[in-house]
């Protein structure tokens, strides 16, 4: 992760932090995309991590998606 980063986008839910650190891992590994063993994505180009970024929150999009088609709301 590149230095800074975690404190211009803090996590709302700071509980979730290890969780989303291991889901972006496993998202790079989806798409092909060698993530960084070291944790520094600094060394990867910014279309990789820009594919990672963006694929995440399609799926995000689509967990809200589903949670509003079944219960009615987010909550």
């Amino acid at each position: 992760m590149a230095a800074g980063s975690e404190t211009k986008n803090p996590l709302v839910v700071r509980e979730a932090k290890q969780a989303m650190s291991k889901w972006k891992y496993e998202i790079a590994s989806e798409l092909g995309i060698n993530p960084p063993a070291d944790g520094y994505w600094g060394t990867l180009t910014s279309r990789d991590c820009g594919a990672v970024g963006g694929h995440m929150v399609r799926k995000m999009i689509q967990m809200a998606e589903s949670q509003i088609a079944n219960k009615g709301t987010l909550r």
